[in-house]
């Protein structure tokens, strides 16, 4: 569901004349009915889909850590090098197919908390308090950035190379990124101290029992549900139509607390499902078994559907918005819902979780043969 829903928030990127980019500038806003449609499209997942992957990242960890102990082997051992794995694919993601790639953050947030998932629980909530002060810290002071420089409403005429995506190469939108690498990676490294505290309440969650059929599992996930979806997503719906002076507070602050909420809830709703499961959880289980190829493949197919070296859709349907990228987001998600689904049938693993396993187990292979 996060990846699915991660495509939720990077479709409107996509679909847009201006690319990624028009993530800085021309913020929709509600003075129109198809802006306020547009808001309201947006909220549903922005942020929110994003921050709830960074805690199942977090929950890997922790599976990870505690998998090693049972096995008496040292922590965090080879951790390291998933870790400079995920670096690397994640600088690849973003050099050919997205600028505002995740990976490369999860695999510096992951840097930090490898050494603290095992540590006390004092040291933990030392380090949730601090990164989280941190983190408010940090969203304050970019919220006075943007309001101070004026991002969120800046024209056309300012981005420089605007019209790149709509009429420019393949090459050339690799050369762009690699010229502007680190605004577009400058998000990377704002979002550790939140990554941080995600991954822990991930860890920590799991600990808690908050994905067990269990009384104690349903207690904790209720609580998720009252703090993120009673009172977060009120919060973050005002801030969606607040205009683009809170637009740091509703992408990086508000959505992770929705996200909290939407973890309860879903794990709610697979527990009470009985029964052999249908069509639709078949094809989501299959995307969650194969997470990282169908990441990179919606960014790849967005990719060549919106821009100018492929069907240049973002700029042919502009005058559709805000449906059109409603139906390309459907179109894609049905597609990898159904190559997933296919694909699980024969193999194990999905296509880039087999190389990514090949790589991980190489090194380990060749110290044995050694």
């Amino acid at each position: 569901m996060a990846i699915i829903g991660t495509l939720g928030t990077n479709i409107w990127l996509f679909t847009h004349p201006l690319g990624p980019p028009s993530l800085f500038f021309r913020m929709p806003g509600a003075d129109s009915a198809g802006g306020a449609v547009e808001v309201a499209l947006r909220y549903l997942s922005n942020g929110k889909f994003l921050a709830l992957l960074t805690v199942l990242f977090g929950v890997g960890l922790e599976l990870q850590y505690q998998s090693a102990k049972r096995r008496g082997r040292p922590w965090p051992g080879w951790y390291l090098w998933r870790a400079a794995l995920l670096f690397a694919e994640g600088a690849l993601h973003f050099v050919l197919v997205f600028e505002f790639d995740a990976l490369i953050g999860y695999a510096f947030t992951s840097l930090i908390v490898v050494y603290l998932v095992g540590r006390s629980e004092r040291c933990v909530c030392a380090w949730v308090i601090a990164m989280g002060a941190l983190h408010l810290l940090l969203v304050a002071a970019l919220s006075y950035a943007v309001i101070a420089t004026g991002t969120g409403s800046g024209s056309v005429g300012t981005m420089g190379k605007a019209d790149i995506y709509a009429v420019g190469g393949y090459g050339e939108q690799i050369a762009l990124r690699l010229d502007r690498f680190l605004l577009y990676r400058l998000e990377a490294f704002f979002v550790i101290p939140m990554g941080v505290v995600l991954f822990l309440l991930g860890s920590r969650l799991l600990r808690a029992g908050a994905f067990e059929r269990s009384e104690r599992g349903a207690r904790v996930r209720r609580r998720l549900m009252v703090v993120g979806l009673g009172v977060g997503a009120p919060l973050n719906l005002l801030t969606a139509f607040g205009g683009p002076h809170w637009f740091v507070v509703d992408r990086y602050l508000l959505p992770p607390l929705v996200a909290l909420g939407l973890l309860g809830l879903v794990t709610t709703l697979v527990h009470r499902m009985t029964g052999e499961h249908g069509v639709l959880r078949r094809g989501v289980t299959a995307v969650g078994r194969s997470a990282l190829s169908c990441y990179v493949f919606q960014n790849l197919v967005a990719a060549a559907l919106c821009y100018g070296w492929g069907l240049g859709l973002a700029t042919e349907l502009d005058w559709a918005r805000p449906w059109w990228p409603v139906l390309a987001w459907a179109a894609i998600v049905s597609s990898f819902l159904v190559l997933s689904t296919l694909w699980m049938r024969r193999f194990s693993r999905g296509p880039l979780e087999l190389v990514w396993n090949w790589a991980y187990l190489a090194p380990q292979r060749l110290g044995r043969a050694g």
